[in-house]
């Protein structure tokens, strides 16, 4: 089996497992997704969901978040860890997006990732949900198990990206990488896959190296 066979293979098992292949963070417009998704960097989405109803409901707009006082931002998301940067990078990215692009948050990953605080996992991110362009999310959960199944073999997020480009139906892409954070929460869980019941296992590479310990890595 080829990896685009393969490929193919998961992401039409993860469909059929998760019909809805939607982002887990909360985001009411696209300015909401883009400082949720800096908010998430080395934190969980549920903590994340459980700051961002008290930031968004302070502040509405790029305007109001151009405008606000980082040590106000900071006291919001906190408990979000790196909490200085953070809130630099949210005040940071709303006034350039202001200044060099008309309030509205910039549709190319270039552009996207001119913006502080602002790497390309999260421009796909962007890319992909808000303007529907392919694109490929390089999270941990993403990283790990394209490892596993032997679609990859590097943990170098830029590299799995472009090595996944090559072998992910575009269209599928996005949704694809959303469905890999929610089966990494609850089959391929790191340290602790549930490999004996996974949906992929018959295209796992690793599972077929070890099908006696698959639950170890």
């Amino acid at each position: 089996m080829t990896k685009k066979q393969k490929a193919l293979y998961a992401v039409n098992a993860l469909k059929e497992k998760y019909p809805e292949g939607i982002c887990s963070l909360n985001a009411g417009n696209p300015l909401q997704l883009l400082i949720a998704t800096r908010l998430s960097a080395q934190c969980t989405d549920a903590r994340v969901n459980l700051v961002t109803p008290e930031l968004f409901g302070k502040y509405k707009t790029v305007e109001d978040f151009a405008k606000a006082d980082v040590a106000d931002i900071e006291r919001i998301i906190h408990s979000c860890g790196f909490f200085r940067a953070k809130a630099k990078d949210i005040v940071g990215m709303c006034r350039m997006i202001i200044d060099e692009y008309g309030g509205e948050v910039p549709d190319t990953i270039e552009k996207l990732t001119s913006l502080p605080g602002v790497g390309r996992k999260t421009a796909n991110l962007i890319m992909g949900d808000v303007y529907g362009q392919p694109a490929v999310v390089a999270d941990t959960h993403l990283i790990r198990i394209s490892n596993l199944l032997g679609l990859v073999n590097t943990k170098d997020p830029v590299k799995v990206e472009a090595e996944l480009r090559k072998i992910l139906p575009p269209e599928e892409s996005n949704d694809f990488c959303h469905r890999c954070v929610l089966h990494g929460r609850d089959t391929c869980v790191s340290g602790r896959p549930k490999c004996p019941v996974c949906e992929l296992k018959s295209v796992c590479s690793h599972w077929v190296k070890n099908p006696q310990n698959g639950e170890k890595k």
